[in-house]
């Protein structure tokens, strides 16, 4: 009777352990891989676009002008942005929304969203001083947190920009349009430029 039942049961069939095997190698590959559709030239693009919100915003003659300069130019930024990463994505083979991708993406809203909020809540009280600060230190919090997932290099831009951040905080406000130049200009160009040659575009 035992050799009997032993003889009944069947082993799963050779292709079916296969093709578990494949599923499990192909998403631990998706989860430790790392984001490479990070657009380098879109980056420069976005540094190009701050330098130009930055001479504008800074012949405004009023805060909401100056911040209403600030917000255009980053919706802008988020379309070009968007537009690059996707077409970088397909280019390589890779889903735009993959593994690595949506933690990036998970990673780097919060911030953003956080941003917004502080923005409206700081204008309202009449706290425009803190703004660029802030702005530069939660970009940076949040490149430095999505950029875990994806190249070394994009960490060390999100820590260049909490550096300049957290000067901002405590700088005079002359400083304000210098630093909003130096981080969403000058950061996004170098190290833009560093990814699109490094990591192809």
């Amino acid at each position: 009777m035992i050799r009997l039942a032993k003889s009944a049961t069947q082993p799963p069939a050779l292709h079916d352990r296969a093709m578990d095997n494949l599923r499990y190698i192909r998403e631990t590959m998706e989860r430790a891989s790392a984001f490479t559709a990070v657009p380098g030239w879109g980056q420069v693009a976005i540094g190009v676009t701050a330098l130009a919100a930055t001479y504008v915003a800074a012949h405004q003659t009023s805060a909401r002008a100056w911040l209403g300069t600030w917000v255009a130019a980053a919706i802008i930024s988020l379309l070009i942005a968007g537009w690059l990463m996707d077409r970088k994505a397909r280019a390589l083979g890779v889903p735009l929304l993959s593994g690595p991708g949506r933690k990036v993406a998970f990673s780097l809203s919060p911030p953003m969203v956080v941003g917004a909020l502080l923005t409206i809540v700081l204008f309202r009280a009449g706290l425009t001083k803190a703004i660029p600060g802030m702005w530069l230190l939660l970009y940076g919090t949040g490149v430095v947190t999505g950029g875990m997932f994806s190249v070394s290099v994009v960490p060390v831009m999100g820590i260049c920009f909490m550096v300049l951040g957290a000067l901002g905080l405590f700088a005079p406000a002359a400083w304000d349009d210098w630093l909003m130049a130096a981080g969403f200009g000058g950061l996004h160009i170098i190290f833009g430029t560093i990814i699109a040659r490094k990591y192809g575009g």
